[in-house]
């Protein structure tokens, strides 16, 4: 098909002086060989002007410009079959595969994470080796492979359990009924004392209807000399939102208590719901990060156990969907190299209650009226909404606010994954309150939060809190009361017999509590565990 152009001349007419020299040439034109390629066109056409210019393939390009139907590999894996324009860059760099950001985009590779995507075309050729670091592209001509080699860092990945929302089933339409029953006959042999029956029955009744969920919690009850009574419970309407990731209910229920005291009422809410994630992404985990050198597969283990297992590309790799196993134990990461060679690194991790995925929001917002069985408290409207944000390095940001007629609060808090120093959390309070007898009243109150686990020792601080209260906090329920103090009954209750455990008095406001939760390893005899909470 080709032949190599060379040029011979002896430097003399005699013998072995001519064979030295027409070897000394000869070696020189075998190395501009190497150096210079060129096709005759004799080879292809009788008339060499009628055949194509054939420079591109002395210079050791393969194709031309064109289209060509190639299996595209993306990191190891045919993601597609499709025709791929292939185009000269520059004389230099000769041709390459067309790839722009819409089909990098719909190959999986996270363009929105590089911002030099944004300042090109969509359909401009994308020069991916210049903007994602350890990328490369290369065409395999003999199989028709365009092979993609990307970090995984920067390919888009859906957590492990993930189910696309478009796929979520709404269930059939049913009644449900679930109820118990007791009874009791009384039979006294003495004179003095009376016979009777009394019976119970507890309801939990409820509709599903497309997205809607209805459920009823009622009590039926009757005794002997006694008129048989009815009572409602709760009721509530209940419906997912999926794209605010969400629950939306409409009745009776109650509001979370990380933030502010948890509340009954009777209103509307609308509140995250954890059970749309996978459970992959629940809870708090940290994000592990690293760097491979090839090929290599990454485990993970925590107290001895391998919990995580992948393969990656050689660059840059991130793990953000590490199931949240227990409040504290480093993680070992391993990285096997493709020659065997193994690197192996800590991420310390402890969390507290309030912390948050990297990138997760967290929210709830509540417009109702406070509902409760006490004769002592008003039932007055309010509203609550909460904010959670996981932020980069390990933080959470967390704000949150009450507003009533007689109430006002907001709150305001961080919270810290130290790495080596366990986990912290650490809020602010500021309240304006209006009590019974229409005395005005702010304060203030912190709250502190930490979790570590000391590994050489096998101990587990899981939780030690401590919130302290000025004079002048109180919270949403204290505003509720009629009076300033008083004994609490609920409805039915016999109040002839007042309980020390049911007084309030808010001329004396809560100052401080400490809550400690520890764990104590101790080898073949178990473990220890101690908790505790002092109300001043």
């Amino acid at each position: 098909m080709y032949r190599t152009h060379r040029q011979h001349s002896l430097l003399s007419s005699g013998g072995v002086p001519s064979f030295i020299g027409g070897l000394v040439v000869f070696v020189s034109a075998a190395f501009n060989a190497q150096a210079e390629t060129w096709f005759d066109p004799a080879f292809f056409k009788d008339d060499p002007s009628m055949v194509a210019d054939l420079s591109r393939f002395e210079k050791g390009q393969k194709i031309t410009p064109g289209g060509y139907r190639v299996d595209i590999v993306l990191n190891q894996t045919i993601v597609d079959t499709r025709n791929v324009n292939f185009v000269e860059i520059t004389p230099e760099k000769g041709i390459a595969a067309c790839l722009t950001t819409e089909s990098l985009d719909a190959m999986g590779v996270n363009t929105d994470a590089f911002p030099a995507f944004k300042q090109l075309d969509k359909q401009a050729c994308v020069p991916l080796a210049e903007i994602i670091p350890d990328a490369s592209v290369t065409f395999n001509v003999n199989k028709l492979r365009l092979e993609i080699s990307v970090p995984q860092i920067a390919i888009k990945s859906n957590a492990r359990g993930y189910v696309p929302p478009e796929r979520w089933d709404e269930g059939i339409n049913a009644l449900l009924l679930g109820y118990s029953f007791s009874g009791a006959n009384s039979i006294h042999s003495s004179a003095d004392s009376d016979s009777g029956d009394s019976y119970f029955l507890n309801l939990n009744s409820g509709v599903n209807l497309g997205p809607w969920r209805l459920r009823n919690n009622s009590t039926w009850s009757r005794s002997s000399g006694q008129t048989a009574e009815w009572k409602n419970l709760s009721s509530y309407l209940q419906r997912a939102v999926i794209p605010l990731k969400g629950e939306l209910t409409v009745g009776d229920d109650y509001t979370a208590g990380d933030f502010f005291d948890s509340v009954s009422f009777r209103g509307v809410q609308l509140a995250s719901d954890d059970n749309m994630l996978p459970d992959s992404l629940k809870g708090f985990a940290p994000v592990v990060r690293g760097i491979a050198k090839s090929n290599a597969q990454i485990t993970i283990k925590q107290n001895g156990y391998t919990i995580y297992q992948t393969y990656v590309s050689p660059g840059a790799f991130e793990i953000s969907d590490l199931y949240s196993t227990s409040s504290s134990g480093d993680l070992l990461v391993e990285i096997k190299e493709a020659d065997g060679s193994v690197n192996s690194y800590s991420v310390p991790f402890s969390s507290v209650p309030l912390l948050q995925r990297q990138g997760r929001i967290k929210y709830a917002v509540t417009l109702a009226k406070y509902r409760t069985n006490s004769n002592e408290q008003q039932e007055s409207k309010f509203a609550q909404a909460t904010l959670q944000w996981g932020g980069p390095w390990g933080t959470t940001w967390y704000g949150g606010g009450q507003y009533a007629e007689y109430y006002r609060a907001a709150m305001f808090g961080l919270g810290f994954n130290l790495g080596d120093f366990g986990a912290i959390s650490f809020d602010a309070t500021q309240a304006k309150s209006t009590l019974a007898d229409q005395s005005e009243h702010k304060g203030q109150s912190y709250r502190f939060l930490y979790a570590k686990t000391l590994n050489q020792l096998g101990t587990n601080f899981q939780l030690m809190g401590y919130r302290y209260s000025t004079s002048g906090f109180y919270t949403l329920s204290d505003t509720m009361y009629k009076h300033m103090d008083g004994y609490e009954f609920n409805d039915g209750d016999d109040e002839d017999t007042p309980m020390w455990s049911r007084y309030y008095n808010l001329f004396y406001t809560k100052r401080g509590k400490l809550q400690v939760n520890i764990s104590q390893q101790l080898g073949e005899y178990g473990s220890f565990y101690l908790s505790g909470s002092q109300q001043t």
